[in-house]
């Protein structure tokens, strides 16, 4: 490692910005999971017939079952999304970095 390199890159104000938009980004994907599990959780809770009902008239798989795969499925679909931003946006911006500092 190049001696001093984490502490210029740390003192670059583009860091900071960089730290906060990847912060801000994160969080307000949490925030959507969140809302999605506790929404899950607040039905089971509060509408437990409404999730018993079947998923399809006479079928035997519950809305709560379908539910449940969507709020997994909503995680899997919003992990994906933090991804291809990072990949896009974030890495690069934190090797523009890297380079600009040495």
């Amino acid at each position: 490692m190049i001696d001093g390199l984490p502490q210029r890159i740390g003192r670059n104000p583009k860091y900071a910005e960089l730290v906060r938009r990847r912060a801000r980004f994160a969080w307000g994907l949490a925030a959507l999971v969140a809302a999605a599990y506790l929404a899950f959780i607040g039905l089971a809770a509060w509408a437990p017939a409404l999730l018993a009902r079947p998923l399809l008239p006479g079928g035997s798989l519950s809305l709560g079952l379908g539910l449940g795969v969507g709020v997994i499925l909503w995680s899997v679909a919003l992990t994906g999304i933090y991804v291809r931003r990072a990949n896009a946006v974030f890495d690069p911006l934190i090797h523009a970095l890297i380079e600009e500092s040495r």
